[in-house]
């Protein structure tokens, strides 16, 4: 409850997220005060095994809310749970569209926050937290606090992104939108070498021109660059949402049309273009499964049982073919070494394609501590989820040093969603331990949440 100037107590402006928060403060009361406090999730959008939970989670279920969306402040107030494709639906109806949205439609919002996202508007708008101006946070400590970037919990606030669930929860955010067109118009470029395409990249990201910028890399000599803006109107529009595949689109196709909600989930029907692994990029099972099992959850789903139940592996066994090492990463490295970076990659991990994607922070001089990128540096982020085969004698994770090693190399930054493998020192050195530990201290004192490294590194 907050006072007024007056000092009467003022109603809560959201009087169902606050009996949300109540209840959710009664569930922490009743977990056992050295049981270590998790989120009862039946979904996930990380790439990375954990430890079975020992205690009843935490159930957030019920923070799905968009609470409110307004126009003329072009902001919404969202709870933690709700996903993209949730706040996508409530604010395109007004005009507006969060500054970034993930690819996936089931990420969430609180999740994109605290463990970071990119898209193509990331080269103008940076990273979803960068768009927050509100953050309501259930700590470690039991407390809720609403943290601004220049409130008392400013340091919760700017330490929030990348701390992926070890300080706390993200309730409700206040986020910031912008005005989109009914259409983006997408122009598929090819390059045929890596100077000329970064280059370009470059100069695309810097001519105020273009709303979004991504590229996906097939080969060596076959590198496209996907620049798209928003447009009033349209010749005609394409689907990718059923029969058609949006990734093959772009060898194909110079000049394309969509619907800006079909846009922002142009990846999400096919994975990017992961759902090759389970056999859908065919006509028959596409239109046998329709438009409603084309989607990352459904193939979410599908990963989680294989890791359960280890079945690829199983079949590789049983073809006597080797076995082989999943590599799910998402790396930023700046631009003036992305070529050397893509070099590397192409010598070193048989994986194509390779999605690319432009970062730049937000100005403003505002520091994240957690994830920090240098103000005035255009990143690149390669986008890249397959498996390799491991040879005889090879142990699992070679594949993914050699490319934690190299982002290191090359000053760039590692996202944590998937499977990361640094030794202790080296991962404190890399996200800040000074300041993970002062925010710890403050905020979660008795580590009832599980700490970065655990949680990143150790997989609890």
């Amino acid at each position: 409850m907050t006072i007024d100037q007056a000092g009467v107590p003022e109603a809560p402006p959201f009087p169902a997220h606050e009996a949300r928060v109540d209840a959710l403060r009664r569930q922490l009361t009743a977990i056992a005060g050295e049981a270590t406090v998790r989120l009862a999730k039946r979904t996930s959008n990380l790439f990375r095994s954990r430890a079975a939970a020992k205690h009843p989670g935490l159930d957030v279920s019920g923070f799905t809310h968009v609470l409110r969306v307004d126009p003329a402040t072009r902001t919404a107030d969202v709870e933690g749970m709700v996903t993209y494709e949730q706040l996508v639906d409530a604010t395109l109806p007004h005009g507006l569209m969060p500054l970034v949205v993930p690819q996936l439609k089931t990420i969430t919002l609180g999740g994109a926050v605290t463990g970071l996202g990119i898209e193509s508007s990331s080269f103008r708008n940076g990273m979803p937290h960068e768009s927050v101006l509100e953050l309501e946070v259930l700590t470690g400590d039991g407390r809720i606090v609403v943290a601004t970037a220049d409130n008392e919990h400013r340091d919760l606030f700017h330490g929030f992104p990348n701390s992926y669930g070890t300080l706390g929860y993200a309730l409700r955010l206040k986020i910031l939108l912008e005005p989109v067109k009914p259409f983006v118009e997408l122009r598929h470029v090819r390059f045929h070498d890596r100077d000329t395409y970064f280059g370009a990249l470059r100069e695309a990201c810097e001519s105020g021109e273009h709303d979004f910028v991504d590229g996906t890399v097939f080969g060596p000599d076959e590198l496209y660059l996907t620049l798209a803006k928003f447009t009033d109107t349209a010749p005609a529009t394409s689907d990718y949402t059923w029969l058609d595949i949006y990734y093959r689109s772009i060898r194909r196709r110079e000049v394309d049309h969509l619907t800006v909600r079909d846009y922002l989930w142009r990846w999400d029907t096919d994975w990017f273009w992961c759902s090759r692994a389970f056999g859908v990029q065919h006509r028959l099972p596409r239109l046998l499964l329709g438009r409603r099992l084309l989607r990352s959850s459904v193939y979410w789903k599908a990963v989680a049982l294989d890791r359960r139940f280890r079945i690829a592996q199983r079949l590789l066994k049983l073809r006597r073919l080797p076995p082989e090492e999943t590599i799910v990463q998402d790396v930023e490295v700046p631009l003036a070494r992305a070529a050397e970076f893509l070099e590397f990659f192409e010598r070193e991990i048989p994986i194509s394609p390779v999605w690319i994607c432009p970062l730049r922070q937000r100005p403003g001089g505002v520091r994240w501590p957690l994830y920090e990128l240098d103000p005035e540096e255009l990143y690149v982020n390669f986008g890249f989820w397959s498996a390799v085969p491991l040879d005889p004698g090879e142990r699992d994770g070679v594949h993914n040093r050699l490319v934690e090693a190299e982002v290191t190399r090359l000053g760039g930054h590692k996202s944590l969603y998937s499977d990361s493998f640094y030794t202790e020192d080296e991962f404190w050195r890399l996200y800040n331990g000074d300041a993970y530990r002062a925010l710890k201290q403050a905020y979660d004192p008795g580590e009832r949440l599980l700490g970065l490294y655990e949680k990143c590194v150790r997989r609890r």
